[in-house]
């Protein structure tokens, strides 16, 4: 397993890595990226923005989506998987938003969490994001790194690698953290092509150590 020195050496690569790693999620306010990172479940960001680029002319405000028929908000995103589901849960968090919080977005994970939709990872991308506050999503990319360096085992799950990057990493760079390791995940780990041979970490990395021998 990856020691917190070793983790250290990671930290600093990603950040010569990818120094201006951000949210590419395309968004003005916390409401858009709400919907937006619940529009990303298992989809990619390059999507969601070519939707969004629509919808977000269309619908404004939580108003608009409550308005609208259930039919034709699916059709505004039916390019995008789960897209039924979505589209309801879309529907019942904007009525929630209205009736309990003014139609504004709560800035606290835990009460965005009682939202219909919202999970933890979606929570920690819209407070940290749209609100400054220090969190750390755990998306496929993150979960991805963290168990392939050796961070974390791979029967962990998404809150014990959030958990343990957490404690190894200073809290004022979780979200920037967040964003690198998502860079270093979809641009150079990635999920089937990972470039074992010119990575900077190799000699940290279990998997790619593997990887390697197994050419």
């Amino acid at each position: 397993m990856l020691t917190k020195t070793q983790w250290q050496v990671c930290l600093q690569t990603f950040e010569e890595m990818f120094p201006d790693a951000h949210c590419e999620l395309v968004h003005k306010n916390p409401f858009e990226l709400l919907i937006a990172t619940l529009l990303s479940a298992q989809c990619t960001d390059v999507l969601v923005n070519r939707v969004t680029a629509d919808l977000f002319q269309k619908y404004t405000v939580p108003e608009d989506y409550v308005e609208v028929s259930i039919e034709e908000l699916q059709q505004d995103i039916r390019s995008i998987g789960l897209y039924r589901n979505k589209s309801k849960n879309i529907k019942a968090l904007s009525e929630q938003l209205i009736e309990e919080y003014n139609g504004e977005v709560p800035p606290n994970r835990d009460v965005m969490m009682t939202l219909p939709g919202v999970g933890r990872k979606t929570a920690n991308v819209v407070v940290s994001n749209a609100f400054g506050i220090p969190a750390l999503a755990v998306d496929t990319h993150v979960e991805r790194v963290a168990k392939r360096l050796g961070m974390n085992r791979w029967k962990d799950r998404p809150i014990d690698v959030e958990e343990k990057i957490m404690r190894w990493t200073p809290r004022e760079q979780w979200t920037q953290t967040h964003h690198q390791m998502i860079f270093f995940g979809r641009y150079h780990c990635k999920a089937q092509n990972p470039n074992c041979p010119e990575c900077p970490l190799l000699h940290l990395c279990r998997e790619g150590q593997k990887r390697m021998k197994a050419k």
